[in-house]
């Protein structure tokens, strides 16, 4: 699941492949990069912004670049060895290679593919919020940013990259049924919209360095999470079948007890 861990582990990975090796060759599969060249490159720097891959690049002469890559759901960086086979993904899921000496990166079903000059980051990334894996990390930020939409559902609030970067599906869900709120509860409703944000950032954080994802403690599979990916299973706390709901990316898992629809306001008399 390409969440905020996942990216920041994919960044190590890149980082330990191709940072400060000069690359000897790449090769672009989509229309906008097709003639792009970065041979002769140095890969500086292997860094993530929420689920943002940010590769940055310098060569004496010239202006720094960032190779920019977004996972989305379905992407993924794998490096091998110079001569080892492939076998992350089909080979027409392919969009860039990257080659040094002693590595090959390459990136499969990546989504956002762009080049541009590293000085130009900002216009790119600039509009998501804090990180929570990263140096920027400032929960005020981020419950002052979910709090200007008060209307808006928790869930919807927690996955919006421009209020905290890094959340998704999985760890909505797994926010909100530690903290027993209904995920279409509005967010002025939340009763401690401080302790839900620190919560996501723990859980994300929790998970950094290892790629199997746990938000109970548990690395035993159908053991690591408390609602995400169990439907009409037993909630593990009351027993009451897990549900969800369903909107094309916007997947949310809760259970009907232990996460009770909050009770409508009452008219003032």
């Amino acid at each position: 699941m390409p969440e905020g861990d996942t990216v920041w582990n994919t960044a190590r990975v890149l980082e330990k492949a191709l940072q400060g090796d000069v690359l000897t060759g790449s090769d672009f599969r989509v229309p906008q990069l097709a003639t792009a060249d970065l041979s002769g490159w140095t890969v500086a720097e292997s860094a993530s912004r929420g689920k943002h891959l940010l590769l940055r690049l310098t060569r004496d002469g010239e202006k720094p670049l960032t190779l920019h890559s977004h996972l989305r759901m379905e992407g993924a960086w794998r490096a091998y060895a110079p001569g080892e086979r492939w076998t992350g993904r089909p080979a027409y899921l392919i969009r860039v290679v990257l080659r040094t000496r002693r590595s090959v990166a390459v990136g499969y079903h990546l989504h956002e593919l762009a080049l541009y000059p590293t000085a130009e980051e900002e216009q790119h990334v600039g509009h998501l919020g804090p990180d929570l894996l990263g140096a920027d990390w400032d929960v005020d930020e981020a419950v002052r940013r979910i709090a200007e939409q008060p209307e808006r559902t928790i869930a919807e609030a927690l996955l919006d990259q421009r209020n905290l970067a890094g959340v998704g599906n999985l760890y909505k869900a797994e926010t909100l049924f530690l903290r027993g709120v209904w995920p279409w509860t509005p967010v002025a409703q939340v009763a401690d919209l401080p302790g839900t944000v620190r919560l996501a950032q723990k859980l994300v954080a929790s998970n950094r360095g290892r790629w199997t994802q746990t938000t109970t403690g548990s690395l035993r599979r159908g053991q690591t999470s408390y609602v995400y990916g169990r439907r009409a299973q037993p909630c593990r706390r009351c027993g009451a079948a897990i549900q969800k709901d369903e909107k094309g990316e916007r997947i949310t898992y809760w259970c009907p007890r232990c996460q009770p629809r909050p009770e409508e306001p009452k008219p003032d008399a």
